[in-house]
């Protein structure tokens, strides 16, 4: 064994070969993992970046009191370690995101913030509240979304790119002018309480690209295509 955290598990196996592993909650682990011992890990099929799912990890030989220093020694592949660090920073349960985009229906650009939060009562659902703002050519927008997530892809699974669904009220406040010129009074916003619905894409390393429509909210825009990060 090479190294071992909270979430992966990295082995070195006798063809000089390293096999990146990763936890989750049915994983059997051996109570102390020390690196230079000898390990057996029963695992899944890989996914799709080459890391495989541990089920059960056995010692069978504890020489971690007394290192084996080729262990130790042997470079690991910075491949192993990008991936081994975006799992580390994937399992993070909060995460700050800015995002931004175009709406449609009618037409502003919009910017924003995010948090992240979770998994939560499932460990395929977050927590995802954020606040847009967004400007046009007479309409002005700032809405405070409280939506949750959930992603199709298991949480043992570290593919590349997992799709996902939300949904959440939308607490809207909206200002038209059709004079010519801009005079944003924010006395003259109107508020409007919606529900979003959304779909996207996330990846890995924390970049998303995400659809959004709101339902029952008068004049908010019908479509949104928003593209965003989470660090």
């Amino acid at each position: 064994m090479v190294s071992s955290t909270r979430n992966t598990l990295v082995v070195r196996s006798d063809d000089n070969e390293y096999h990146l592993f990763t936890y989750d909650r049915r994983s059997v682990k051996a109570a102390s993992l020390v690196a230079g011992a000898r390990v057996r890990v029963t695992a899944g099929a890989p996914d799709d970046n080459g890391t495989r799912s541990a089920t059960d990890v056995t010692v069978l030989d504890a020489k971690g009191t007394t290192p084996d220093k080729s262990a130790q020694a042997a470079p690991v592949p910075a491949k192993v370690r990008d991936i081994e660090s975006d799992i580390r920073r994937e399992s993070r349960r909060w995460h700050a995101g800015v995002r931004l985009g175009q709406a449609f229906d009618p037409e502003l650009f919009l910017f924003g913030v995010q948090s992240q939060i979770g998994p939560i009562f499932h460990p395929r659902v977050v927590f995802r509240p954020n606040a847009e703002f967004a400007f046009g050519e007479v309409t002005d927008l700032v809405a405070i979304n409280l939506e949750a997530t959930y992603r199709f892809s298991p949480s043992n699974r570290r593919n590349n790119w997992t799709p996902y669904v939300g949904a959440g009220p939308a607490l809207i406040f909206i200002h038209q002018n059709f004079q010519q010129g801009r005079n944003i009074d924010f006395g003259n916003f109107d508020y409007e309480t919606g529900f979003n619905v959304l779909a996207g894409m996330q990846h890995r390393r924390g970049m998303f690209v995400e659809l959004k429509t709101s339902l029952y909210s008068g004049p908010a825009p019908k479509l949104r295509a928003i593209f965003g990060y989470n660090f």
